[in-house]
């Protein structure tokens, strides 16, 4: 390994940049949400829980999503929680939805923890927003406060509640309610339940397995789903999260 320091005018070039990029990013949350309103807040999961990634880690998910032999969805999200600020998660995600409304979206995304997990009724704060390419304006955003209830060593229990914003939609601003099951089976294998709506339509729910190979640097999900978007009756996901 080779030590470099930096110089006083590296160090305040660095600072202007980290300054920067976190002003872009907050101001980028004034607006909000994800690839898809039903999709939110944990990648192929609808549901998310209140933690943060391991600080001074980040993660790589990607998601496809077939909805029929004609539409489908797949996605890109990136996230990373620095150890200067351990409960804070910073990200962004990009997506491409084919077939009948095909656009591609991206947008930021922060999720502030405020109760750790480790106390057993872990408590957060997620934002995030969707800019649709191809109208060229906010497609949807979301604020959601999840809450996590470790139930057992291997159950834990996952509540959602929060606004959507979807530009789409006869009535843009919407409540959203969910929640998940995950239960750990055996080693590195997890299966997960969730049920969830919003005030308007009707609700989904998704059932799915996760496999952890390499000690938790590796998620591999295969997802089975119900109206995940609000309207399509069936969805096969198939999803892959990488960690450094």
């Amino acid at each position: 390994m080779f030590n470099y320091s930096l110089c006083p005018s590296e160090v305040r070039s660095v600072r202007q940049l980290e300054h920067l990029l976190l002003q872009y990013t907050v101001v980028g949350l004034v607006g909000l949400m994800t690839i898809s309103s039903a999709q939110a807040a944990g990648g192929a999961h609808v549901i998310d829980d209140a933690g943060v990634e391991t600080p001074g880690v980040c993660h790589l998910e990607t998601w496809v999503s077939r909805h029929n032999a004609q539409s489908g969805l797949a996605a890109l999200a990136l996230a990373c929680t620095f150890e200067a600020w351990p409960r804070m998660e910073f990200g962004g995600s990009i997506g491409r939805a084919w077939g009948e409304g095909a656009d591609t979206s991206f947008g930021p995304a922060l999720k502030l923890n405020l109760i750790p997990l480790e106390t057993g009724l872990g408590l957060g704060v997620i934002s995030s927003a969707a800019w649709s390419a191809g109208s060229g304006q906010i497609d949807a955003a979301s604020v959601i406060v999840p809450v996590s209830l470790q139930l057992h060593e291997r159950v834990r229990a996952n509540f959602n509640a929060g606004w959507l914003y979807a530009r789409s939609d006869a009535r843009q601003n919407q409540a959203f309610i969910g929640a998940q099951i995950e239960t750990d089976i055996a080693n590195g294998w997890m299966l997960m339940g969730e049920v969830f709506t919003h005030d308007i339509g009707q609700p989904g729910a998704q059932f799915g397995l996760r496999w952890s190979p390499g000690q938790g640097s590796v998620d591999l999900d295969i997802l089975s789903g119900w109206r995940t978007d609000g309207a399509t009756p069936w969805t096969v996901t198939l999803g892959v999260t990488i960690r450094r």
